[in-house]
């Protein structure tokens, strides 16, 4: 399963979590900030964290009205156990969206 979130979301999240603004240039940064968010965020309850084996993150630019008016996107893919059912996939991504929509 796949989500995009924006860069400025991210940057967001992890101020509110940690206190520190950081900068976003490519997906791995974007992973570090991931991997702070998913550990401290509280997002995951029981077994669902477990069973998040890892995620990748690739990112693309999004042009709003020229060729320098742009915002980065970062395109999340979570990989699950496979014996995890796909109502229990759709809730852990469906709270990391609602959080990233409260940020």
């Amino acid at each position: 399963m796949k989500i995009k979130v924006e860069s400025e979301k991210i940057v967001k999240a992890v101020k509110k979590i940690d206190g520190i603004e950081i900068v976003l240039e490519n997906a791995d940064d974007a992973k570090e900030a991931l991997v702070l968010i998913l550990g401290k965020s509280g997002l995951f309850e029981g077994d669902d964290y477990g069973k998040l084996k890892d995620f990748k993150v690739s990112s693309f630019q999004k042009y709003e009205t020229s060729a320098v008016d742009y915002k980065m996107i970062f395109l999340l893919e979570f990989l699950f156990d496979d014996d995890m059912s796909l109502d229990s996939k759709v809730v852990v991504i469906k709270r990391l969206q609602e959080f990233f929509e409260k940020v």
